[in-house]
């Protein structure tokens, strides 16, 4: 007998949390996200919780957990485009069609109840955390940025009747004996493009937790404007902003982001690359352990992967050539041999200018996911 419960108790949202940790048991190419993070979660105390409303269910059969599923109304989102959705995300179940349904009716209902029209995902609360569902790439390690899933997901959702919405790819970067002679070609580009339209890069010759103070909030207007038209995203308030910031404090050395400013020291660019965490976290379940406290500390000061969170400018830059500042950045590092590669992370698959750029490097795109949606009319 299968059975959909609502997560209420405190052993219902440890049972959520370690679902996934106990079904990817093993597997080397699932990556979990911090433990911490999905306990503020599961407490509805998440930096999104103002602008979200959120259910999170768990599926058991024969008394044992085999499904979870969250679904979120992001009111912000549906505010700003005048839709009524409903969004899924935290999916994981066995392979069973009737858990899979079980669990997304679930959402739907609760969709439903509060007047949605159409459920989509997987997607987070914000484009800063886990979307997509892999549908390529399953022998390859996933991001911290990213969810892994295994193959038969794809068939379960669309066994249901959901339909492709958008696709993302995803690229590694990889040396190349070319790097430097582009690196050269790309830095004296860059140096031209800053004197003429009097741009230069802030100093990080400040403590990283003044560093992000400092820009904090022009950070996340030049994301908010640059990304304003992208799928699922939604502008960071105030108060998220800080709690965003805070999360990146723990991991972000202030040269691993590239900020570009006007002779007004307005933010025009941004270029936000992170230390490939996940390894260090996959042993302890996401818990930050002391063992695994060492394995992250160590990973941040000399990290062999380098994942690509963002890399955006003002619509009045978008066809200046100042991402060419950014991307001398990148094959400065591949060049110098200090890291094996970058990991770009999502990029929509119609984005046919970020794509573009990867042809500058050793690129392989390696990964593909998608979002989903269907009708509950």
């Amino acid at each position: 007998m299968i059975i959909v419960r609502e997560v209420k108790t405190k052993k219902e949202r440890k049972q959520f949390i370690n679902f996934p940790l106990k079904l990817y048991k093993n597997n080397p190419y699932f990556v979990p996200p911090l433990y911490s993070d999905e306990v503020k979660a599961l407490n509805h105390k998440s930096p999104y919780e103002k602008e979200i409303e959120t259910k999170f269910f768990l599926c058991f059969k024969e008394n044992n957990v085999v499904g979870r599923i969250e679904g979120i109304i992001q009111k912000q989102y549906n505010e700003l485009k005048s839709e009524k959705r409903i969004r899924f995300t935290r999916f994981d179940c066995i392979n069973d069609l009737e858990v899979a349904k079980s669990l997304f009716n679930a959402v739907f209902e609760f969709g439903k109840s509060k007047g949605m029209e159409i459920c989509c995902g997987p997607l987070g609360s914000s484009d800063f955390e886990r979307e997509g569902l892999l549908i390529d790439g399953f022998d390859q390690v996933s991001t911290f940025s990213e969810q892994y899933n295994y193959p038969y997901y794809q068939t379960l959702i669309e066994a249901i009747g959901f339909k492709k919405e958008v696709d993302w790819v995803e690229s590694k970067l990889l040396p190349s004996i070319d790097d430097k002679k582009t690196c050269e070609k790309l830095n004296k580009i860059s140096s031209l493009l800053l004197k003429k339209y009097d741009l230069h890069i802030a100093s990080t010759n400040i403590s990283s937790s003044k560093y992000l103070d400092k820009y904090c909030d022009g950070f996340f207007d030049c994301v908010d404007i640059a990304y304003s038209k992208l799928y699922g995203t939604v502008p960071f308030k105030k108060e998220t902003r800080r709690n965003v910031i805070k999360q990146f404090k723990m991991i972000l050395n202030p040269n691993d982001l590239v900020i570009v400013l006007d002779k007004s020291e307005k933010v025009v660019g941004i270029g936000l690359c992170l230390p490939f965490i996940g390894e260090a976290l996959a042993k302890s379940g996401g818990k930050l352990t002391p063992l695994a406290l060492l394995r992250l500390l160590k990973v941040i000061k000399k990290p062999k992967v380098i994942e690509l969170a963002l890399v955006c400018v003002l619509p009045e830059y978008l066809n200046s050539g100042i991402t060419s500042i950014f991307l001398s950045r990148m094959l400065e590092l591949l060049s110098s041999g200090k890291i094996d590669h970058f990991e770009t992370n999502l990029n929509l698959e119609t984005n046919i200018e970020v794509r573009n750029q990867w042809k500058r490097f050793n690129s392989i795109e390696h990964k593909k996911r998608r979002s989903y949606f269907i009708s509950l009319k």
